[in-house]
């Protein structure tokens, strides 16, 4: 499919962070070299790999602007090196671990075409394993209770059932493209989180600042999940605890935070000490408090949004 020549493309700086896992960083460049979107601007953050990627890389996408970071920024502060690096008129921050389709960034910028509040926008998310399932067509709220949420048709088969376009309450941290103007005034991600919740976080920015939050179904992209974490590590157990605690410190009010934290003292804590204790899984015990104990340590973190 070739583009109309009349048509206006505004350029897409699409971001991505690659940290030991070069294989899957060139698979998704080379699903990048498949779709017919004319204007784009490919910058990958390393985020200090033990092995140099910029050859492998290159070698399957050479226009790609590869950013070395002299240590690991994790999440937000890789993609936020992107961010500034960035010329586009729109920031597509995508997981080294997701392949693209034809009209995916069609569809999301459609949506910025035609709806002047919108301040992020994620597509649709099928597995990659298991194509035609869904993962993602947009988040339930995070419960003020427990702090969780869910996405919305996780795990059914696709059948049409979520081809509507919608407002949801957050992107998915996987693939969410925002305007360069929005991210001026709302500022970049919050580098606090490291890992995890900091697009829940994010987002909550956006809509204070009076934007909203947009699934595009028209929009497909496919995710392997998980690939640099891995899904059940100690490291994710850690910043998954740490951060639930810290996005509901600093984005729900009193007194529902104070009613989280009962919760997560007399029912979370008992809860998980008892699983990791009865799976002998002592390494992810001990993340699990870990992640606890930072937040009594950190009492005042900085950019506390609510009071």
């Amino acid at each position: 499919m070739q583009p109309e020549s009349n048509t206006y493309y505004p350029l897409v700086s699409i971001i991505t962070i690659n940290y030991n896992n070069a294989k899957v960083t060139t698979e998704l460049m080379r699903s990048l070299r498949q779709i017919s979107y004319p204007n784009l601007e490919v910058i990958v953050v390393d985020n200090a790999s033990a092995e140099s990627p910029v050859a492998a890389i290159r070698e399957e996408y050479p226009a790609a602007k590869v950013i070395m970071s002299e240590k690991n920024l994790g999440f937000a502060g890789g993609n936020n090196l992107g961010i500034k690096a960035a010329s586009g008129e729109y920031f597509f921050l995508v997981n080294n671990d997701t392949e693209f389709t034809e009209g995916l960034i069609e569809g999301l910028l459609e949506v910025f075409s035609q709806y002047p509040d919108a301040g992020v926008v994620s597509p649709k998310f099928h597995y990659f394993f298991h194509k035609g399932t869904i993962e993602y067509a947009g988040y339930n709220i995070v419960d003020t209770l427990t702090g969780r949420n869910s996405m919305i048709g996780c795990r059914e088969a696709d059948t049409g059932q979520y081809d509507v376009f919608s407002e949801t309450h957050y992107a998915h941290g996987g693939a969410m493209m925002v305007s360069a103007a929005a991210v001026k005034k709302v500022g970049i991600m919050p580098e606090i989180y490291f890992l995890y919740y900091e697009e829940f976080d994010w987002c909550e920015q956006f809509k204070r600042h009076g934007y909203k939050i947009y699934y595009q179904y028209k929009s497909l992209i496919y995710h392997k999940e998980s690939m640099t974490t891995g899904k059940n590590s100690p490291l994710k157990t850690y910043y998954i605890t740490r951060n639930r605690i810290l996005f509901m410190r600093r984005n729900v009010k009193l007194p529902a935070r104070m009613i989280f934290i009962l919760y997560f003292i007399f029912l979370t804590i008992p809860k998980n000490t008892a699983q990791f204790l009865l799976k002998q899984e002592s390494v992810h015990l001990k993340a699990f408090w870990r992640g606890i104990f930072w937040n009594l340590k950190h009492r005042k973190p900085d950019n506390i949004c609510v009071a």
